[in-house]
């Protein structure tokens, strides 16, 4: 797993390379969903065992609610990516994020709307500050805010 601020750059978010679930994986996300909810119970650990016999896998209960979510969201048909908060994205993955173009999202990066750091001549955004962007942008109905005029 990479770790540190060096090897950020593997965990990069390529908009392109997320794909929506097929029919079957949808079915499948569903009915496994359904499955997992009944495990969340409480805090702690929850173990999943994928056969007979099988050693039990041990999971921390923040990790196995993050699972449920992206299994869920599956069966919804909605594509999932992971991605570290402490991540940085470059313009463009923020402005693909943001459903912007990247000399729009450089607007906003100039008029201080988005923190960001230089590395060498390249912009880095924090995740966090992009999703908080972006969570702040959107209104209840989950359809993003028009700009003003």
């Amino acid at each position: 797993m990479p770790s540190g601020r060096s090897a950020m750059a593997e965990w990069a978010l390529n908009m392109a390379d997320i794909c929506p679930p097929s029919g079957a994986d949808i079915d499948a996300a569903r009915a496994a969903a359904g499955q997992l909810s009944r495990l969340d119970r409480g805090d702690g650990v929850v173990s999943l065992r994928a056969g007979t016999g099988r050693e039990a896998i041990r999971l921390p209960m923040t990790v196995f609610r993050a699972l449920l979510r992206m299994v869920a969201e599956t069966g919804k048909g909605n594509a999932v990516a992971v991605v570290p908060l402490e991540a940085e994205l470059t313009t463009q993955q923020a402005a693909d994020l943001l459903n912007m173009s990247r000399p729009q999202l450089v607007k906003l990066l100039k008029q201080g709307e988005l923190t960001y750091r230089m590395v060498g001549t390249h912009r880095k955004l924090p995740v966090r500050d992009v999703l908080a962007y972006r969570a702040a942008r959107t209104v209840p109905s989950g359809i993003p805010a028009q700009e003003d005029a």
